[in-house]
C-alpha cells in the first residue's frame, strides 16, 4: 500500500498539513491492522495435539506451530486432556504430536480422550485432514504404540491420512524436523499466504538443549542414606552460574553422561579389538575407546546386538528364545545380564570395530526430576540420586548415569546438561489451595523443591507429603529438613511408609487409606495430587487406593470414582511424574 500524501501545491497551512498527514498515517494504520486481522480470521486454523508425559512432545508441537505461522496458517496447539471428543471430530487440519508410556500405553494427559475415541460410540471423523508424529525408544518392544493406536483409529473412523505417520527413536530432532517441513507445506496448500502472527519465536526456544549441553560443575556430592542401608542414595548440586538457564520446580534436569571406563575396557578385551586405533564415527575421527565413553550405549543391550550375538555363537537356548517370539522369556534371560554379559557367554566370536558399532544405539541422556526451587537456588540445581550397583552373573554391575555422577564426576569435570521443562507438573498457582505429594525413595526429590517454593512464595495452602523407604534407620533421606518444615508449619502433615520396620511391609498407599477421610477432604477443599516414582508398581498401587479412597468417603460408585479422577486429571489436580 502506498503511503499516503498530501499535495505540496494544496491549500492548506503548514499546520494544517501536518494535522492532514497525521490523520492520513492514523487511517492507513487502520486499514492495515484491519487487513492483518482478517487475514488472521481468516487464515486455515491447524490443531496441534499433544500427547506427553515429560514434555517432549509439548516442545515439538510449539516447533511445529512456529513453521504453521510462516505458511500462513492458524495454529492451536492443546495438550488432549484440554479437547472433547466432539470438538476433536470437527478438525479439519490435525497433527497429533504424541509420546509412549510405559509398555505400550497412552501418556496420562492423552488417557481420557483415547478412551473417548477408542469407544464404540465415537463419532465419524470423515471431515478431519491429518498426520501423526510419534515419539518413542525402540528398546521397547512396544515402539511409538501410542502413535500407531492413533493413526490406525483415525484412519478407521474416516479420518483422511494427509502424510504418513513418522516413528521417531530416542534421536528424535531430525525426523520430527523432517515430518513437520513435510506436512505443513500440505496442510497449507491454498491457505492464506504470508506470515500470521510471527513473532520471533526462534528466540523463545532454549539456548541449550541435547544436542548443544551446557557444561556445567558439581559442587556437592553427599551420600544420604546410611552407611548400613541397602541402598546407596545421593544429594548432588550442579551449578549452572553463568549459563543464563533457569529452572522451575517440577523440571527435569537432563545429564549427558559418560561409561565407565572399566566396563569400555573390558567389552573392547572381549570383541577383540584394539581400542586406540581410529574409527569413524557420526562423521569425524574417533579411537574405539573414545566412541564406546561417550557416544554409545554399551550397558544394555540393543535388540540387534542380541541377536547378532545369537546368531555368531549359536547359543541354543538364546536362539529357541528369540525364535519363539516369547518377550516374557527374553525379559526373564536379560534380567541381571548387560551387554558385556552377553559376550562373555561367548568367548569365541569377534567383532570388528565397525561392526560392534553398527550394534549399538546412540549414548543418551538420563532425565532427574529436580529437588530444588529455582527461585530459592537459581544457580544450582540439586538432584536426588540412587545409585544402581548390583552383583549378577558373577561381576559387579553400575548403572550408567548414577554411577556416572558417584564415581566418575568430580569438581573439575564438565557435567553436560539442559532442562526438560515439564510444564503439567507444577506447584498450584493458587497459594491457598491444598497439596498432597506421594513420593516414596527418591520420588521425594520435585516434592522438596516444591516445598522449597511454597515457603518462597509465603503460600497459605496446607502440604502433605507422604514419603517412605526400606528402613527409618537408613533410608529417612532429608530428615532433618523435613523436620524443620514440620516445626515450621510449612508441611501440615508427614506420614511415613518404610516397608521393613515391621513383619507386614507398609507402603505409601496403605498409608492413604489409613487416612482417607482426611485426604477426600483435602481434594473437596481444591487440593492438588501429585505423584513421583516408580510407575510400574507405585504408581499403580497409588491410582487404585485413590479411586478406592473417593468411592469410600466420597460415597459414590466405582463408575463416579473414575469419573471424580478424571476431572481432577483434566483440571490438572492429579499428575504424575513417574518413571
Amino acid at each position: 500500500m502506498k503511503t499516503l500524501k498530501i499535495p505540496n501545491n494544496a491549500p492548506y497551512s503548514e499546520t494544517q498539513q501536518a494535522w492532514l498527514t497525521g490523520f492520513f498515517a492514523g487511517m492507513q494504520s487502520h486499514i492495515l491492522q484491519s487487513a492483518s486481522t482478517t487475514e488472521t480470521a481468516d487464515a486455515r486454523i491447524v490443531n496441534i495435539l499433544y500427547g506427553t508425559q515429560t514434555g517432549t512432545s509439548e516442545s515439538v508441537a510449539n516447533d511445529a506451530a512456529d513453521v504453521a505461522k510462516t505458511h500462513g496458517l492458524k495454529p492451536v496447539v492443546a495438550s488432549m486432556d484440554a479437547i472433547e471428543i466432539s470438538a476433536m471430530a470437527k478438525m479439519e487440519y490435525l497433527l497429533i504430536i504424541t509420546s509412549t508410556y510405559g509398555e505400550g500405553q497412552m501418556p496420562d494427559n492423552a488417557q481420557m480422550l483415547w478412551e473417548a475415541v477408542s469407544a464404540k460410540d465415537a463419532p465419524s471423523f470423515a471431515q478431519t485432514n491429518y498426520s501423526i508424529l510419534a515419539l518413542g525408544d525402540t528398546s521397547y518392544d512396544l515402539f511409538c504404540q501410542a502413535g500407531i493406536d492413533w493413526d490406525q483409529r483415525l484412519e478407521s473412523l474416516g479420518a483422511n491420512r494427509l502424510y504418513q505417520r513418522v516413528d521417531c527413536d530416542i534421536d528424535f530432532e531430525d525426523p520430527a524436523e523432517n515430518w513437520i517441513a513435510s506436512v505443513i507445506p500440505l496442510m497449507s496448500d491454498g491457505a492464506t499466504t504470508g506470515v500470521i502472527d510471527g513473532k520471533n519465536s526462534a528466540q523463545e526456544k532454549p539456548q541449550y538443549s541435547r544436542k548443544n549441553p551446557f557444561a556445567a560443575t558439581m559442587t556437592l556430592n553427599k551420600i544420604l542414606t546410611a552407611e548400613n542401608s541397602s541402598k546407596e542414595t545421593r544429594h548432588y548440586e550442579i551449578s549452572i552460574s553463568d549459563s543464563g538457564l533457569s529452572y522451575e520446580a517440577g523440571d527435569a534436569l537432563c545429564v549427558l553422561p559418560t561409561n565407565c571406563p572399566e566396563l569400555v575396557t573390558a567389552i573392547i578385551q572381549a570383541i577383540g579389538c584394539n581400542g586406540d586405533e581410529d574409527e569413524p564415527v557420526n562423521g569425524e575421527l574417533m579411537s574405539l575407546r573414545a566412541a564406546l565413553e561417550t557416544q554409545f550405549e554399551i550397558k544394555l543391550p540393543s535388540k540387534e546386538l542380541i541377536q547378532e550375538i545369537a546368531t555368531r555363537s549359536g547359543d541354543q537356548e538364546l536362539n529357541a528364545i528369540l525364535v519363539s517370539g516369547d518377550k516374557d522369556s527374553l525379559n526373564n534371560y536379560l534380567w541381571g545380564r548387560d551387554s558385556l554379559d552377553l559376550l562373555i557367554q561367548a568367548p569365541e566370536i569377534e567383532f570388528s570395530a565397525a561392526e560392534f558399532i553398527a550394534l549399538l544405539k546412540p549414548l543418551q541422556h538420563r532425565a532427574y526430576s529436580i529437588a530444588s526451587s529455582g527461585k530459592l537456588h537459581p544457580e544450582n540445581v540439586h538432584l536426588t540420586v540412587a545409585s544402581v550397583r548390583y552383583n549378577s552373573h558373577d561381576r559387579n554391575h553400575k548403572g550408567v548415569c548414577s554411577t556416572y555422577l558417584a564415581d566418575i564426576v568430580n569438581a573439575s569435570t564438565e557435567v553436560k546438561v539442559f532442562f526438560t521443562p515439564n510444564k503439567n507438573f507444577r506447584v498450584p498457582e493458587d497459594n491457598d489451595l491444598p497439596m498432597i505429594m506421594v513420593g516414596p525413595g527418591t520420588g521425594i526429590a520435585p516434592f522438596r523443591a516444591f516445598l522449597q517454593e511454597r515457603e518462597i512464595r509465603q503460600a497459605t495452602g496446607k502440604n502433605w507429603l507422604f514419603f517412605g523407604d526400606r528402613n527409618a534407620d537408613t533410608d529417612f533421606i532429608y530428615q532433618d529438613e523435613l523436620e524443620v518444615m514440620q516445626k515450621s508449619g510449612l508441611l501440615t502433615h508427614l506420614d511415613l511408609a518404610f516397608s521393613r520396620d515391621q513383619t507386614e511391609k507398609i507402603y505409601v498407599q496403605d498409608k492413604m487409606r489409613e487416612h482417607g477421610v482426611e485426604l477426600f477432604s483435602w481434594l473437596e477443599q481444591g487440593g492438588a495430587f501429585f505423584v513421583c516414582g516408580d510407575a510400574y508398581r507405585m504408581a499403580k498401587d497409588v491410582d487404585v487406593a485413590l479411586h478406592d479412597i473417593i468411592a469410600k468417603h466420597g460415597d459414590k460408585t466405582p463408575e463416579a470414582a473414575i469419573d471424580y479422577v478424571n476431572q481432577l486429571k483434566k483440571a490438572k489436580r492429579y499428575v504424575r511424574d513417574v518413571y
